[in-house]
């Protein structure tokens, strides 16, 4: 049995990086990342979510064309 964390059907989750940021950090103008894309409130509780939380934000944020560097 794998030691990856599973999605609530049990397939493996896709590995990831352990955070999206890029150390482009602005929320300036509202309330997401302009370099990651993540929310202010998913930044801040990053490391308490789960994998699935973290995946389904990874999700998200890629389908928006997330993370970006220097933009």
């Amino acid at each position: 049995m794998s030691d990856r964390p599973a999605d609530p059907m049990g397939a493996p989750l896709p590995e990831r990086p352990d955070t999206p940021c890029v150390a482009v950090c602005s929320t300036t103008f509202d309330d997401v990342c302009r370099g990651c894309g993540r929310t202010v409130v998913e930044v801040a509780h990053w490391v308490s979510m789960t994998a699935e939380q973290k995946e389904r934000v990874w999700e998200r944020i890629l389908a928006q064309g997330y993370p970006r560097r220097n933009t």
